[in-house]
């Protein structure tokens, strides 16, 4: 049965706050943005908060005592404090603000790994991790001699938590997951798996680049030790991302990357670190962005309110039971109700990318390629799939769009191929011109 949208939720209300969303493709078509999970576009009021900024406050943060800087560093921290209320986190200095998921990440590589992992050590990842949470583990355990370990993804998509168990009763010293995979569309059981890596002592960082634009997040519910996402990933401006960390690991942690507003004092041979977060936002911070970012998390949590999850629930729902009914088509991961937000999918006999271009021609964006998830493509042994993923702002008819288009598509190449099996029939020949095809009886010597 198919769930039902809410009466509160009006995507064309929705769609009306987006400027980029009113353009047509240049086929004339409007355009069907289902490219997501890479980057969301951003509303109105997003951008107006972010232009209001430059026009009317902007100046540096926490270095000058003149208004501009006063109202500025205020708004700042106010972003803080909005974020933190975005992830029901205790307290706001929790919240570090970075350069984006990826530079979250690599800072706890840093500032946590450096000190915590040593030779010998066990780093505990999963197949179904984006590269941003695989290749900065890889780069500790190079620097410490410790080692990585990867939990198999079982056919239907879902993790082998027997297998996960197994790893994490030896002890490893990190098991870094995603919440919501941005290939698979599978949401991990992220209470659960953090209770499991605390029998064993283990320190857990959640990747929730996907899960954050889709539905509330509670970091103390959650009960990991560090939580990450992207702003653009969920309508806010690219450039900024979030670290949030347990304060007292925090403060135990050494700052990652040095330089000015990240010091407490410099000496002639030396310096002390700030206080937490500040000592983790060496340089001029994202300021603008920041504060994007507030407005970005007040529009989702006022999305949420109104029922956009099951909005977007639908839309998978139906994607899902259009695409799996179309000869050809394979979908990588689970059943329709074990999956949110997107649809990975392959063409037999057809390359993604030519798949995506097609796409494209009647005005259907989807994303092509490896999705950097490189581990996750080889063990389902392709080297690259299409993605459509849902936002908020997406309609229905957007879905008839995208099976309509990649049903064209594969007519489209079945007769490419048959005319190229007719020329390489007609190149077989003889070379002589008789007509006689190699094999035949007769042919010319």
């Amino acid at each position: 049965m198919k769930t039902q949208i809410p009466s509160v939720w009006d995507v064309e209300q929705a769609r009306a706050c987006f400027p980029v969303l009113q353009r047509m493709h240049p086929n004339g078509s409007p355009l069907a943005y289902l490219d997501n999970a890479a980057t969301t576009h951003k509303p109105l009021v997003v951008l107006e908060a972010m232009d209001q900024c430059y026009r009317a406050y902007y100046a540096n943060v926490h270095r000058g005592i003149h208004f501009l800087s006063e109202e500025s560093s205020a708004a700042y921290e106010d972003a803080r404090i909005e974020v933190a209320k975005f992830l029901h986190a205790q307290r706001p200095e929790e919240v570090v603000f970075t350069s984006g998921c990826t530079g979250s990440i690599n800072l706890v590589a840093h500032s946590w790994g450096n000190s915590h992992v040593g030779p010998g050590d066990t780093l505990v990842v999963t197949e179904m991790e984006h590269h941003a949470n695989l290749v900065p583990w890889f780069q500790l355990a190079q620097r410490t001699g410790a080692k990585t370990v990867m939990v198999p993804v079982l056919q239907d998509g879902h993790l082998d938590l027997e297998r996960l168990e197994a790893i994490l009763a030896t002890g490893p010293k990190l098991l870094a997951i995603s919440a919501l995979s941005n290939v698979l569309g599978i949401a991990n059981p992220i209470s659960e798996l953090v209770l499991m890596a605390r029998q064993y002592g283990v320190t857990v960082l959640v990747d929730a680049a996907q899960a954050v634009a889709h539905h509330a997040i509670d970091v103390g519910q959650w009960g990991a030790d560090f939580v990450v996402f992207s702003a653009h990933k969920m309508m806010g401006p690219t450039g900024i991302g979030v670290l949030w960390g347990r304060h007292q690991l925090l403060q135990q942690m050494q700052p990652f990357l040095g330089g000015g507003g990240m010091i407490d004092e410099v000496f002639r041979d030396g310096f002390t670190a700030g206080e937490v977060p500040t000592r983790f936002e060496a340089g001029t911070p994202p300021i603008v962005e920041a504060i994007g970012l507030a407005i970005a998390c007040r529009e989702m949590s006022r999305w949420f309110a109104q029922g956009v999850e099951l909005h977007v629930r639908q839309l998978v729902d139906e994607a899902w039971q259009r695409l799996s009914a179309l000869d050809g088509v394979s979908i990588l991961g689970p059943e329709a109700d074990a999956r949110h937000s997107l649809i990975s999918f392959t063409v037999e006999g057809v390359h993604a990318h030519d798949v995506a271009q097609m796409l494209d021609r009647v005005g259907v964006a989807v994303r092509a390629g490896h999705h950097c998830a490189m581990p996750l493509h080889e063990r389902f042994q392709i080297a690259a799939s299409c993605r459509a993923s849902f936002f908020g702002y997406n309609r229905l008819e957007e879905v008839e769009r995208l099976v309509e288009g990649l049903r064209e598509s594969m007519v489209r190449f079945r007769d490419r191929k048959q005319v190229g099996r007719q020329r390489t029939d007609r190149q077989r020949t003889d070379r002589d011109g008789t007509g006689k095809k190699i094999g035949d009886q007769g042919q010319a010597s």
